[in-house]
């Protein structure tokens, strides 16, 4: 029990006796009730009844796996994921195994006044609970990694002691390792450390070295740190390797011969792996005038990686490849993905291959798998292909690929695309410009550069014709009542659109609250906003609008592609999800043995799981180590100043985001000034509480470089620029009056006349005159 309430009367409680005890404890398990109540014998399966009841009349809710509270409420202490962030970058938490009633909570700063980054997505947190007027909050007590008994760290060596530090920007677990056992360390060792158990309750933990991973100096240290600290499995073992190097080159049996069909790849410049290919041509059906026929041939990695092998469960167990800027963790072992499995120009290849007919309009009016053998008969990067298509009066040109392949192999799939663009165009879906940032390594494994992703017509031409094949996948399986795993983006929540359209009122612009989110809505928004100087900001807060991407086998649509149903079809190589699909539509047509088996098809939900947890496991290593390149990349410029943009406003401070490089990092609100200042989330905006001056999301500013760590990729930002003036249509402030009693970076200060012992002390420019009743000063202790 979370907190003892005031003990019932003895006996079976009725219902409403039993939700009034639980309002006062905030969670309770069925031992605990019994307990409480005195019950014993039958009167405790009297209890579980009533609980079930309960539970179906909607009036309570499972807090873990035992616990009990009323409905709409939460415990007092809990373990929770951080699963949403907001317009000015707040996040927000959920218990962990709870039922769907229970609510989530904003996640606020603790009560001791500390400041440092915010939490991130995904991260386990051990919090307390609040109720407040604007509903729950949640003040962190501790971070909870996956395994809170290890720390990846960096040696650091003196004469009287060694040390590991961590890595991760949020861990405080510095560990005192042995002499005797540091002996072979050297300072800058990259290791994987155990906090060894001991009786002593002050100082450093002690610990223990598990395994030596790299150096600190290493080029490759933030991936080897990224890839360690999320857990990112790597290599295969050697009965995988064995099952990959012992498979047949591809024949004609029992497939379609396609080599005839002049496909070619179309890749980034530097890509090893090349699992899909294209090609067009004009549809000669008279009844399809000004129509065309895509085909998209995808490696059939289903042919090598069978169900039931271990080949299958590591590729399960990674559920996609991880990238890096300077290495890649693939799935698949590399005799599959940049071997058997890589559509090579002039090589014969297995294929799963959809033919798509589409019409003057760009409306898909049919389709066609085959499972067959293709021959790619050129590689190209997009640069290439682009070049070639823009000519030499655009600044381009042909090369001796492109020169003998532009009329029957380029200029139609340009033609196509530019025809399926109608129906895309049509169907509107969403379009927000991602600010993409590409790393350069230079030869000595070093940064060369850090310069933006460019985006081409080569790039959306591939993406349009992956988006076809795929939604075309998704199709067959529903048509032939075969399960499968969706990719599903579901409707922003009214919570988001709320929220955006409260932001939006800050920069003259409205949105009607009971208006239904469309991306038709989303996109004049968008339109409007282009070429003002809000474009930015507003691309931003509708990209945080929108719900997080995963697989699910029930199909909830795609609203970001504004498509009825959606499946990951075109990277096998890569993504287990996309393998499921493979063998699904192998089973469905009868293509072959190799297809989706009853098992599989009774663990669809938990693979749907897994490989959305594994996706968001590689995105947050993929992130993590960017953010150390770039702090590695400016280490060098520390003092330097910058310009930039406000993404985030937090009672923690400000996220700025740089416009040289894209980095992000912190202003702590700690450090804008000599008055305190609070956090408007309407206005999405710090406002000083005695002038009421203000930063406002999506403002350009200065900042000044002041600490870049590369080991945690923690970048520190002192704001040059002057707050804008105060709102005039703002309230007048209140000096001393702290509406929810919180102070710099959102600790709490006591009110007047009630002292809290020990609580922290307000800052001395935002304290009334004459200090705050009921609080004595006190020795320093």
């Amino acid at each position: 029990m979370t907190k003892t309430p005031k003990k019932p009367a003895s006996g079976l409680p009725d219902k409403e006796a039993l939700l009034a005890f639980l309002r006062e404890a905030g969670e309770a398990d069925k031992s605990d009730l019994a307990r409480a109540f005195g019950l014993k014998g039958n009167e405790r399966r009297l209890l579980r009844e009533m609980l079930r009841e309960l539970e179906a009349e909607g009036k309570l809710g499972k807090r873990g796996r035992k616990g009990f509270s009323e409905t709409g409420t939460l415990p007092p202490v809990g373990v929770v994921d951080v699963v949403e962030r907001d317009a000015d970058g707040e996040m927000y938490v959920r218990l962990v195994e709870a039922s769907k009633d229970a609510p989530r909570a904003l996640l606020v700063p603790d009560k001791t006044g500390k400041v440092g980054p915010a939490p991130g997505m995904g991260d386990r947190l051990l919090v307390k609970f609040e109720r407040a007027a604007e509903g729950w909050e949640a003040r962190m007590v501790k971070k909870l990694d996956g395994d809170n008994n290890r720390v990846l760290g960096v040696i650091r060596k003196s004469n009287r002691e060694t040390r590991v530090e961590p890595v991760d920007r949020r861990s405080k677990d510095v560990l005192i390792i042995p002499q005797l056992l540091a002996e072979d360390l050297r300072d800058g060792d990259l290791v994987l450390a155990a906090i060894e158990k001991s009786e002593q309750r002050y100082g450093p933990k002690r610990g223990k070295i598990l395994e030596h991973i790299g150096k600190e100096d290493d080029p490759r240290a933030a991936s080897l740190i990224a890839i360690h600290a999320h857990g990112v499995p790597t290599g295969f073992s050697d009965t995988v390797e064995k099952e990959a190097e012992n498979q047949d080159l591809p024949t004609l049996k029992g497939r379609d011969d396609l080599r005839d069909i002049p496909f070619v790849t179309i890749d980034p410049a530097d890509a090893r792996d090349h699992d899909d290919a294209v090609y067009a041509q004009r549809d000669e059906d008279e009844k399809n005038p000004g129509g065309w026929i895509v085909w998209v041939a995808i490696a059939d990695v289903a042919a090598y990686v069978r169900p039931g092998t271990a080949l299958d469960r590591e590729a399960r167990a990674k559920g996609n490849s991880t990238y890096f800027p300077d290495r890649v963790e693939p799935m698949l072992p590399e005799r599959l993905s940049n071997g058997l499995c890589s559509l090579k120009q002039g090589e014969n290849r297995a294929t799963l291959a959809v033919r798509m007919v589409f019409d003057a309009q760009g409306r898909k009016i049919g389709h066609k798998f085959h499972r067959g053998l293709m021959r790619s008969h050129a590689k190209l990067s997009y640069e290439q292909a682009q070049s070639a298509i823009d000519g030499v009066e655009n600044g381009g040109g042909t090369d001796d690929t492109t020169g003998p392949i532009m009329e029957a192999i380029l200029y139609p799939l340009w033609n196509a695309y530019h025809t399926m663009l109608k129906g895309r165009l049509k169907r509107s879906p969403l379009q927000i410009e991602s600010a993409e940032r590409r790393i350069l390594m230079a030869p000595d494994g070093g940064i060369a550069a850090i310069v933006p992703r460019k985006s081409l017509e080569a790039h959306r031409l591939i993406e349009e014709m992956m988006v076809q094949a795929n939604v075309c996948a998704a199709e067959t399986l529903e048509q032939k009542k075969t399960p499968l795993i969706f990719r599903v983006h579901e409707t922003p929540s009214q919570e988001k659109v709320f929220n955006l359209a409260d932001f939006l009122t800050t920069i003259g612009k409205t949105w009607n609250k009971g208006e239904a989110p469309t991306t038709k809505r989303f996109n004049k928004l968008l339109d409007e906003t282009r070429d003002t100087p809000h474009a930015d900001v507003v691309n931003e807060v509708v990209l945080r609008s929108q719900m997080q991407a995963h697989y699910s086998p029930d199909n909830l649509g795609h609203f970001g592609l504004n498509l009825d149903r959606y499946a990951h079809f075109t990277s096998p190589i890569r993504r287990y999800s996309d393998l499921i699909v493979h063998r699904g539509l192998i089973r469905a047509l009868g293509l072959g043995s190799d297809g989706l088996t009853d098992k599989e098809i009774a663990e669809l939900q938990s693979i749907a799981e897994q490989v959305t947890l594994t996706e968001r496991r590689s995105m947050a290593a993929e992130r993590d180590a960017m953010d150390r390149y770039v702090a590695a990349f400016l280490e060098d410029r520390v003092g330097a100043t910058f310009t930039g943009r406000i993404t985030g406003v937090t009672r923690f401070g400000l996220f700025i985001r740089l416009d040289e490089t894209g980095a992000d990092g912190l202003v702590p609100v700690s450090s804008l000034g000599n008055e305190y200042f609070t956090h408007d989330d309407r206005a999405h905006a710090l406002v000083g509480e005695r002038s009421g001056q203000r930063f406002t999301l999506g403002r350009m500013v200065e900042v000044r470089l002041k600490e870049a760590t590369p080991i945690t990729g923690g970048l520190l930002f002192e704001m040059l620029s002057d707050p804008e003036p105060r709102d005039p249509n703002a309230a007048a402030p209140r000096l001393g009056v702290r509406a929810r009693d919180r102070g710099p970076g959102g600790t709490s200060f006591p009110k007047r006349g009630k002292a809290r012992p020990g609580g922290p002390k307000p800052p001395s420019g935002g304290r009334p005159s004459g200090g705050l009743k009921g609080v004595r000063k006190g020795k320093r202790r």
